[in-house]
């Protein structure tokens, strides 16, 4: 009897996204799945201005290479991810029936053109999977009409990968069924975040020796956009107050709220506090292997994952994290991967903070290491191959 033939997998994707091409790589490796992925967007690719960072950028690292892509075109004035009609693609149904799929990866929902392939793949009666990273935490579930209209929009899709926990408690809040949830974790290239790689450890020496850092001291490396949601300047604020000696702070990227840190560390901590701009992905394990202690303290609602803790954290790097951060349930357990504070609690912030810079790090390390080992590209890929033998149910084999 011969072997079915692969999967046509579909793929909508806003844009070219640096933690998710390198897993569409071993995607296309699948000898049971066929993909191709069709971005909304060239974002990422091309040079274009982040108003986060405020700064024109393009990613260093070929988010392309090693799978099957097109590019929709995309006919927005105003293209981008921050309102509904920035990815507006009219010929993306078009597109999707020349290639024929048996089945629709979603990433997302909340833009014109995903509304559009979402109804067309309903019309075909085209199996449809999502993949979100959305959560309640800080926020009430509520019958709202924004929640019941997720309730019909997730109706729509036969399966429905979470990345975590909260991920998990708030499609089953909206109304999904457990028999259609598959756990797909988030992660990022783990051969990427190698810590035995000895080109990042020499230059994370460097950076160190550049910014004046000794051997022995103990940093705390935070690296983000510099906006409030991400509590920057409490962070700052903290290592201030807790005052140990022998300790470091190191703030890298770029915001709006750049100028008051600078002026803030300028008076109150020379030479203990040091800042690096924004780094493209190529630069980041030096700058994760720099540090003893990753800290993502975020408040902000919109904190769905955090995936610079993965980075981090294959990186042997411990994390401070806010329980506001969507991946601190899977993990950062506090005293044992990490800490953990409540994010409007400053006094709490300095305690965790305090712990930190006096813990013993060798045993955190191991757990570290231990933790995320189960938060790579194969437990995702092993989750979304489950989600397509439930919406299409023949022999699929994960290598």
């Amino acid at each position: 009897m011969s072997a079915p033939s692969p999967i046509r997998l579909a793929v909508v994707l806003s844009h070219p996204v640096q933690y998710y091409s390198p897993w569409f790589r071993r995607l296309a490796a699948e000898p049971e799945l066929r993909l191709r992925v069709f971005y909304l967007w060239d974002f990422g690719v091309t040079e274009q201005r982040d108003p986060g960072f405020g700064a024109v950028f393009k990613w260093d690292i070929d988010l392309l290479a090693g799978h099957d892509h097109e590019f929709v075109p995309n006919s927005a004035a105003r293209p981008g991810t921050d309102h509904f009609w920035g990815l507006r693609n009219p010929a993306l149904p078009r597109r999707l029936a020349a290639w024929r799929p048996d089945a629709v990866l979603m990433f997302g929902y909340a833009y014109a053109s995903h509304l559009r392939a979402i109804i067309w793949a309903r019309w075909r009666g085209i199996p449809l999977i999502f993949r979100g990273d959305s959560h309640f935490i800080g926020r009430p579930a509520g019958r709202t009409w924004r929640t019941l209209a997720q309730r019909w929009i997730y109706a729509q899709f036969s399966a429905l990968t979470f990345v975590g926990q909260a991920n998990r408690d708030y499609f089953t809040a909206l109304g999904v069924p457990t028999r259609r949830l598959f756990f797909a974790p988030h992660a990022v290239d783990e051969t990427f975040f190698d810590p035995a790689n000895p080109g990042h450890r020499t230059q994370a020496v460097r950076l160190r020796e550049q910014l004046g850092i000794s051997a022995s001291t103990r940093v705390v490396l935070f690296a983000g956009k510099f906006v409030p949601a991400k509590q920057p300047r409490e962070l700052l604020e903290a290592f201030l107050e807790v005052n140990q000696p022998g300790t470091a702070l190191v703030l890298a990227g770029d915001g709006v709220e750049s100028p008051a840190l600078r002026e803030r560390a300028r008076s109150a901590a020379p030479g203990q506090v040091h800042f690096l701009p924004f780094a493209n992905q190529s630069e980041m394990p030096a700058r994760y292997l720099l540090a003893d202690v990753f800290a993502l303290p975020s408040r902000g609602l919109y904190e769905t994952w955090g995936l610079a803790v993965n980075e981090a954290m294959h990186l042997g790097v411990p994390c401070l994290v806010s329980d506001r951060v969507g991946c601190q349930r899977d993990l950062v357990t506090d005293n044992e991967t990490g800490w953990v504070f409540r994010a409007e609690d400053a006094a709490q912030l300095r305690e965790r903070l305090r712990a930190a810079l006096a813990a013993d790090l060798a045993p955190f390390r191991t757990r570290v290491s231990a933790r995320i080992a189960n938060y790579t590209y194969r437990q995702a890929t092993a989750g979304l191959l489950d989600a397509v033998r439930h919406v299409i149910p023949r022999p699929v084999r994960s290598t």
